[in-house]
């Protein structure tokens, strides 16, 4: 589906050619809105939104290398490493360098599902260059530690073979519209089949518009194994977390524990919408974006420089940040009064207070009191 407002352009960065969309409605002067696509997708994904956006803010979606029509890496892998340096040459060559890491000047960007993951380390690598920052969607526990382990290790295993077969074999597998409609039955939650069929027809004609099947195994690796909440607490700007209540990648429990983080944010909870909310509710997140965009930032977190860093330098399958499941009222009651039996305190302990309960856990897992 072509957008009649988005205009194709190119630029060569370090030997390989990525192509990105301008969609616009006039050539007013206007903020910069640079956004970036989930893993397999392209700029057709986040197409909804920017059409929505484009009146008052320039927007630019690029085919990130390796899919769509981007060329992949010539000589790196595809990892979030190697996709934060291209966010950077990106952004600096797409302004001529006006924005750059030297530069006092950001842009708006903006990151779906892996994207999100992206968006976040480089904003977190390169504060000056990112005036606010929305993650729809959003990265935030890892992959083995969500409520669809079973069918993370079953994508992984077939990310493998699809790897690992002979090239024309191994592609064919990896491009399976079988899988594909798989896949988009697992992440749509919209009870409206017009939504579905959408999504559907999205994925079958964009997904597997991929350079090879090295670029999709190396990329796949690179989404399961590295989250926004690794650079969470490092993320200095106003941040816009949008949520879909129902989403399978990113529990709402760990996205408000990882939203807590962040020192200035706003955190928006769409009800009745799983991991694919830019095909779902697309106009209500163009609304969620345009309010927090046109707004005053989020008044920071008190006590927020005062307290110290998570140690994120371990890193385990299911525990890249040292998250733990939010802990509730009950739990952190029941769990102080085994505590006290066991210190020969006797008696049966209160119910310890919501809020300091929450910061005692917080505190123990290494993250950050609200």
């Amino acid at each position: 589906m072509e957008n009649p407002y988005a205009e194709r352009r190119s630029v060569e960065l370090d030997g390989y050619r990525v192509r990105y969309w301008f969609y616009d409605a006039d050539r007013q002067r206007k903020p910069l809105l640079v956004m970036l696509h989930g893993f397999r997708g392209d700029h057709h994904g986040l197409q909804l939104i920017a059409s929505a956006l484009r009146e008052r803010y320039h927007v630019v979606v690029p085919d990130l290398p390796g899919f769509g029509r981007s060329e992949p890496f010539p000589d790196r892998e595809h990892s979030v490493a190697n996709y934060v340096n291209f966010t950077r040459a990106f952004i600096t060559a797409l302004t001529d360098g006006a924005v750059s890491p030297e530069s006092d000047t950001g842009v708006v960007l903006l990151g779906h599902s892996f994207g999100s993951t992206v968006a976040a380390h480089f904003a977190a690598a390169h504060p000056s260059m990112v005036e606010r920052l929305v993650l729809v969607n959003p990265i935030s526990q890892p992959a083995l530690a969500g409520s669809q382990k079973k069918l993370t290790k079953l994508t992984e295993l077939y990310y493998g073979v699809g790897a690992s077969l002979p090239k024309r074999l191994g592609t064919r597998l990896l491009s399976s519209n079988t899988v594909v409609k798989l896949m988009t039955d697992v992440m749509v939650k919209s009870e409206d089949p017009e939504v579905t069929r959408y999504a559907l027809r999205q994925h079958q004609a964009y997904f597997n518009a991929f350079a090879n099947r090295q670029v999709v195994s190396e990329a796949y690796q690179a989404s399961i194994s590295r989250t926004v909440a690794e650079v969470a607490m490092q993320l200095s700007m106003p941040t816009l977390l949008v949520v879909g209540e129902l989403d399978d990648l990113g529990s709402v429990d760990s996205q408000r524990t990882m939203a807590s983080w962040i020192r200035s944010h706003s955190l928006k909870i769409i009800p009745g919408v799983g991991h694919l909310i830019h095909y779902e509710t697309p106009v209500l997140a163009a609304q969620h974006i345009e309010e927090f965009l046109a707004s005053p930032a989020p008044e920071p977190l008190e006590g927020y420089d005062k307290l110290p860093h998570a140690d994120t330098t371990v890193s385990t399958p299911d525990q890249l940040t040292g998250m733990l499941p939010a802990v509730t009222a009950d739990d952190g009651a029941r769990q102080f009064a085994r505590e006290t039996r066991t210190r020969g305190l006797g008696g049966t302990a209160a119910p310890a207070d919501e809020h300091h309960v929450n910061d005692d856990a917080r505190h123990r897992d290494g993250s950050r009191p609200k």
